[in-house]
């Protein structure tokens, strides 16, 4: 491991501090206001419940763990199910459902902190083995590729060449940055994708400026408050679209903490332990929940532009959060957000959801799956169809399990009851983090 620029709990200088802690924001930042923007939430509150996030994590493992919370994509789907999808203007029917079922993932996150705690993590990683976790990633991913391509080619159900010339900016933009950089900017195409793209769109006329115009300088973000803001049905289908979701997320937590040591030269699997990183993460997930925002995950973007600085002080990573949180105050920005043509998020979907679903065929190539063995098989072709089908599980009108849930379910009990499952006994503490990272 190369010699770090600073160390964990090295202290920037106030010029350090503010470049290094733009860099992280702007890394994140795409990804961050993707989300939103896809299932009809504030831009505005998915970056400040970034920021608190954060700072949540942060105080929870003890300033020991450099990474930023940013918006989870693998609740879009869920999301979209349990807020009853978009309005005509591109906001969610119901939000409010969205922000209780994402109350329950946060809970979730700390009932499993818990048992971590109390009986260590291995029986989760046994639970949810590459050959479950993989496939349902993939699910993630090609399930909303459909979406993907109507929102790059379509405008109102019709196809338009020109907005479709604005997504192929985009698409190729955040291809070039990717492949071609090797740099700080290689740790942002998306941002950088969209900006480009975004002037594109500007230069060919289909950017509407209207609300920049009318935007204040200094705006409130539009928070959601249960009980204040939004009313909300406790449909046993918001808990059945998003909680199973934990099962992979938590399985993709595990991974970055993992990544994350073998960056900064760590063991945060045994310090400050897994169960505090759990927390962390669902803590801040709750919170941002109760005020209108998506949940969080722990951002690979961030620990990449870790692994390229070898700057890994968690003072930058907290400058990251304040600059998040004081940027969501800025209304001309968030309306300028907000007049990101639809197109131009479709253009960079096609590239983010299509590096979800490869990264999960990714980790099927790194663990030595064999699907020569038919159970291995069995399990990825089952939760594939299921997941990308939409197939759904209704008992009764406000009691089904669908789509990437119902995949991820029952690949989680065909691992457990088709015969030939690998226990892995016999490995040591090092070879089983080997195995599951």
């Amino acid at each position: 491991m190369n010699r770090p620029v600073l160390d964990i709990n090295d202290k920037p200088t106030v010029t350090q501090a503010i470049t290094l802690s733009f860099q992280h924001m702007f890394a994140m930042f795409g990804s961050t206001i993707l989300v939103p923007k896809l299932v009809g939430l504030s831009p505005a509150i998915a970056l400040l419940t970034s920021g608190i996030a954060t700072i949540i994590f942060l105080l929870i493992t003890q300033f020991k763990v450099p990474a930023y919370l940013g918006s989870s994509f693998a609740f879009i789907a869920p999301i979209l199910i349990a807020a009853g999808g978009l309005d005509d203007n591109g906001m969610s029917v119901n939000p409010g459902n969205a922000m209780i079922g994402a109350m329950a993932v946060g809970i979730t996150y700390g009932i499993v902190s818990l048992i971590i705690w109390k009986t260590g993590y291995k029986w989760l990683m046994r639970l949810l083995p590459p050959i479950v976790v993989a496939p349902v990633i993939m699910v993630i991913g090609l399930g909303l590729s459909g979406t993907a391509v109507d929102m790059a080619m379509n405008v109102n159900g019709e196809y338009s060449f020109l907005h479709f010339s604005a997504a192929l900016v985009t698409l190729f933009s955040a291809i070039i940055f990717t492949v071609y950089f090797k740099n700080i900017l290689s740790a942002m195409p998306i941002l950088l994708g969209l900006i480009i793209g975004y002037i594109y769109s500007a230069i060919i006329g289909i950017v509407d400026f209207t609300q920049v115009k009318e935007a204040k300088l200094f705006a409130m973000p539009e928070f959601l408050i249960p009980g204040i803001d939004y009313d909300f049905n406790l449909s046993s289908t918001i808990f059945l679209a998003m909680v199973p979701i934990v099962l992979v997320t938590i399985s993709e937590h595990i991974g970055h903490q993992l990544v994350l040591g073998k960056v900064v030269g760590r063991n945060y699997i045994k310090d400050p332990g897994l169960h505090r990183s759990i927390i962390g993460d669902g803590l801040g997930t709750l919170v941002s929940a109760f005020i209108g925002g998506p949940p969080k995950t722990t951002y690979g973007e961030n620990i990449g532009v870790l692994a390229i600085t070898r700057v890994y002080s968690v003072y930058v990573i907290l400058g990251a959060a304040i600059i998040a949180i004081l940027f969501s105050f800025i209304g001309t920005a968030m309306a300028l957000i907000q007049t990101i043509p639809t197109a131009v998020l479709g253009g960079i979907s096609i590239l983010l959801f299509g590096i979800i679903a490869s990264s999960g065929l990714r980790m099927l190539v790194e663990n030595n799956i064999d699907f020569g063995n038919n159970r291995n098989l069995v399990i990825a072709s089952v939760i594939l169809v299921l997941g990308i089908g939409g197939a759904a599980f209704r008992v009764t009108e406000s009691l089904s399990i669908e789509g990437m849930a119902l995949a991820a379910i029952v690949g989680v009990i065909l691992n457990l009851v088709l015969p030939g499952r690998d226990k892995n006994s016999g490995l040591s503490d090092e070879e089983f983090e080997d195995h599951v990272a």
